[in-house]
């Protein structure tokens, strides 16, 4: 006991004159942790269900029934000074969007904002989105139209010379004009000459504008500057047609979405509905035979059949690759017996649908007939 304790006294002094630079301890719990943490944080932003609760959340914010509710009618002041312009504007109230009063770049002009969903599905591209942006309708009276009409037929300027398309503006607006018809029918002959601005040697020369002449303008407005006019007898109609433009601006970003997005069944091996195949094989017998049940008066016993004694699409197309003639592919899989119930007569697959699947596995033409009796 006397040597014990001058051994313990002294490992207390070296202990006291040698300090240890203090150190931090990591568990191995603590550790184990946080790498669950992560692995959960990962697994779950990885969840296919939930990749595709998402994508379907963003999808139903597309539709056009909501997609309705996120588009904007900016409608320019001058537009109200017309007497017809409240069948526009209860037009709009009854269409579901918002509208609102605001003085725009071009005089007596539309404008369709669209405000993004959120989440905003990434498959479908932001210049879709923002498409509503770009589109501008530009009402035009009958006169003004006419002036225009007339520089085009007849002085054969640019087509940026005309009035209303400005070379400067990003987007090329399209036209209405309300009751052109009514307007020349309504002019005299001598009224609708439209006097032309004086140049050298010609001064105050006067050319009739009438249909013919309009008619040629609209094709040199399709053909030069890609710009539709609209041509309609009365605000209700006008009404009308805004009404079914705002409807089909809400309508492309879904439609956009749906041809953007592959085949829900190609994707990443997994399906929406049936058998799953993975990549070992598993599951593959199964999808095989609901492809087969797919054919026009296939029983299960019938699939059954024809599975058992091909167990996958590759080795039935080995066999066919393996007969000699067309004739004897055609009738591989007639003879096959089907399974039936006691006392029932014995069956066999049969030549009709032996015929159908040879053809379906083997034949390069996308047109044709598989069932002859369909």
């Amino acid at each position: 006991m006397a040597k014990v304790g001058p051994q313990r006294a002294g490992g207390s002094c070296r202990a006291r004159g040698q300090r240890r630079p203090p150190t931090w301890e990591i568990s191995d719990s603590d550790t184990e942790a946080d790498a669950d943490a992560d692995s959960e944080a990962v697994k779950r932003s990885r969840d296919p269900a939930e990749e595709r609760r998402a994508a379907a959340e963003a999808l139903r914010q597309l539709r056009p029934e909501q997609a309705l509710r996120r588009l904007t009618v900016l409608v320019d002041p001058a537009i109200l000074e017309d007497a017809g312009a409240d069948i526009l504007m209860e037009a709009l109230g009854t269409l579901g969007c918002e509208y609102r009063i605001e003085p725009q770049h071009l005089s007596r002009s539309l404008r369709w904002s669209r405000v993004k969903p959120e989440p905003c599905p990434n498959s479908v591209p932001a210049e879709v989105l923002a498409a509503g942006e770009q589109e501008l309708l530009l009402l035009l009276e009958p006169e003004e139209f006419l002036q225009g009409v007339f520089q085009l037929t007849q002085i054969r300027g640019p087509v940026c010379s005309v009035p209303w398309v400005s070379p400067e503006s990003p987007t090329c607006p399209h036209l209405a004009v309300i009751g052109l018809d009514a307007y020349l029918w309504s002019r005299e002959p001598s009224a609708q000459k439209m006097r032309q601005p004086e140049s050298p040697g010609v001064a105050h020369a006067e050319v009739v504008v009438g249909w013919p002449e309009v008619e040629e303008a609209l094709v040199l407005l399709q053909l030069w500057a890609n710009q539709d006019v609209l041509l309609v007898a009365s605000w209700q109609e006008l009404s009308q047609h805004v009404c079914a433009f705002t409807k089909a601006l809400a309508q492309r970003p879904f439609k956009q979405c749906q041809e953007s997005t592959a085949f829900s069944f190609c994707t990443a091996r997994r399906w929406v509905a049936g058998e799953r195949v993975t990549s070992d094989d598993t599951g593959l017998r199964g999808a095989w035979w609901r492809q087969v049940r797919q054919f026009n008066r296939v029983s299960p016993a019938v699939a059954d059949a024809v599975v058992t004694a091909f167990p996958s699409p590759r080795l039935l197309q080995q066999a066919y690759l393996a007969c000699g003639t067309e004739h004897e592919r055609l009738a591989l899989l007639a003879d096959l017996p089907v399974k039936v119930g006691e006392g029932a007569r014995p069956r066999k697959v049969g030549p009709d649908l032996s015929r159908r699947i040879c053809l379906f596995l083997t034949s390069t033409n996308p047109d044709l007939l598989l069932d002859l009796s369909s």
